[in-house]
């Protein structure tokens, strides 16, 4: 009945939109959508949600002109799934892609060198030929379409690369692996190499024997001539300018702040002088080794804020700011790991985020993102919404954006009501989750009850229960005293989950064979 109930929601309030887009003479021309993908950034590293280190000021007008969404869920905990699920519009219990998969029958796909060399060891396996896709819908519904960034759903040379999968226009990384460096050998446009301006450097290289770890200069071969981020935008700047006159849809899909810490000299020293010195990172825990290692965290984010912020001034420059939609968020919560120290930074404030509580994992900390939202006379400026949405809902939210009518079933509602203040709004009876890695999760998210099982693949079926309004920090498990509760999310848990096309995400434990 709820599910009517809201398909009756989604039908008015998109009715009221519509009309209120409208002349009485002439419709309105269709909106440009801009969706910016953060990755690994925490929901408390903007200064809208509440960091204190690090400045986000362009961002944060964004928030000021438009609306914040405080419960708002990536995909996954990792990189690849999340963006499959946003851009496919199906949860981890029905998506094709539910991990990292480097597709490593192919050989030495870890070898940086070797996959400089061979460009078929490059990427992640592909969704296949005929996948529906955000870009797939807007491309029919005649918008120019582009990924920037970074891809990770299909391998060079495969039906999976972006321009097979609704976007004309492709520059970036197409492989997670070539990401773990901002100085890359090469990157692609569309379905070639370009290449940089930059040394091999393999990520996870060490210092030089020797090296005094607390001189600038032992760590200068990690800082090379062509920066990817820079390289990106101006490609983005560009897409902007060659579209104005056409309804466009750009998914900016940066690599900020993923590790490794490379950020450009001067917004390190900006940090350098707001901080002060601090204890080099020696590449530990991975990626490169960084003299300045808060320094550069925060320099990359107020570097991606700047962009941002340039890139909001070009749209008033157009002319067509107005008629924009602008989406922020991030593809799952803080890392661990590249010297990046999220709980220094209390990166996913108010949530958890140290190790085992925040990328990889589905607890808060781990899933729930920063989502800004902002789109001038539509989304009331100032605002904030405690709609609980995930990244599922997107496809069908830009395909009401757009005017698209689509008899393509996704998991998700759209919350185009909720943008607009409707009080039609959708709601979900709950969000699912399912992940098999970091010994294998599943989680619910059921009104005010968040349930969790993990260590799956040691077998355990137990499910921890939190009650977010009380307890947001997922502190005290009371599955002890609401075993009904727990009974319902155990019951979601075997509807939603169907067995993985693909065997590297099956789990024998729920049945899969």
């Amino acid at each position: 009945m709820k599910k009517i109930f809201a398909s009756i929601f989604w039908v008015v309030s998109i009715a009221v939109f519509v009309i209120s887009c409208k002349s009485e003479d002439n419709p309105a021309p269709k909106p440009n959508i801009i969706y910016i993908l953060a990755d690994d950034l925490g929901y408390g590293e903007l200064g809208a949600f509440g960091q204190q280190k690090i400045e986000t000021p362009h961002i944060d007008q964004l928030a000021k002109e438009g609306m914040k969404f405080t419960q708002h869920y990536a995909g996954a905990p990792v990189c690849a799934p999340s963006r499959c699920v946003l851009l496919t519009g199906k949860h981890m219990g029905h998506a094709l892609v539910r991990g990292n998969d480097e597709w490593r029958e192919r050989g030495a796909v870890w070898d940086y060198v070797a996959m400089i060399k061979d460009s078929t060891l490059e990427g992640q396996r592909p969704i296949p030929k005929g996948t529906v896709t955000i870009g797939t819908l807007l491309q029919e519904a005649g918008y120019k379409t582009a990924v920037v960034g970074k891809w990770g759903l299909g391998a060079p040379h495969t039906e999976g690369i972006p321009n097979d999968q609704g976007f004309d226009f492709f520059y970036g990384y197409n492989c997670q692996r070539q990401a773990h460096t901002y100085y890359p050998v090469h990157l692609y446009k569309n379905r070639n190499r370009v290449y940089l301006n930059n040394d091999t450097i393999p990520p996870n290289t060490k210092l030089d024997k020797g090296a005094d770890p607390m001189d600038l200069e032992s760590y200068a071969k990690y800082n090379l001539n062509d920066y990817s981020p820079d390289l990106m935008f101006d490609e983005i700047t560009s897409f902007v300018t060659e579209n104005k006159e056409n309804p466009f849809f750009l998914y900016w899909a940066t690599p900020i702040s993923h590790a490794p810490l490379q950020a450009p000299e001067e917004w390190v020293q900006k940090y350098v002088d707001k901080f002060g010195d601090e204890e080099p990172y020696l590449g530990q825990n991975g990626y490169f080794p960084n003299r300045y290692p808060h320094a550069a965290y925060a320099a990359m984010v107020s570097y991606l804020d700047d962009q941002v912020g340039q890139l909001v001034q070009q749209l008033k420059d157009l002319g067509i700011y107005e008629n924009t939609l602008i989406v922020f968020t991030s593809d799952n919560g803080p890392t661990y790991n590249g010297g990046t120290d999220s709980p220094w930074f209390d990166s996913a404030k108010p949530f958890r985020s140290e190790q085992g509580r925040g990328k990889g994992y589905m607890y808060e900390g781990g899933i729930r993102v920063p989502m800004i939202a902002s789109w001038p006379g539509k989304i009331a400026p100032g605002t904030s919404s405690d709609h609980i949405s995930a990244f599922w809902d997107v496809l069908p939210t830009l395909c009401d954006v757009a005017g698209i009518s689509t008899d393509y079933k996704t998991d998700g509602i759209s919350f185009l009501p909720a943008l607009v203040n409707s009080e039609l709004q959708g709601e979900h009876e709950f969000l699912y989750w399912e992940f098999p890695s970091y010994n294998g999760q599943q989680a619910v998210r059921m009104g005010k009850w968040k349930g969790l099982r993990k260590d799956i693949f040691d077998g355990n079926m137990e499910i921890e229960l939190f009650d977010l309004e009380k307890d947001p920090r997922e502190l005290e498990n009371v599955a002890a005293r609401h075993p009904d509760v727990i009974e319902k999310i155990q019951k979601i848990m075997v509807e939603q989950h169907e067995t993985p096309v693909i065997d590297k995400f099956k789990m024998k434990q729920l049945g899969d064979v």
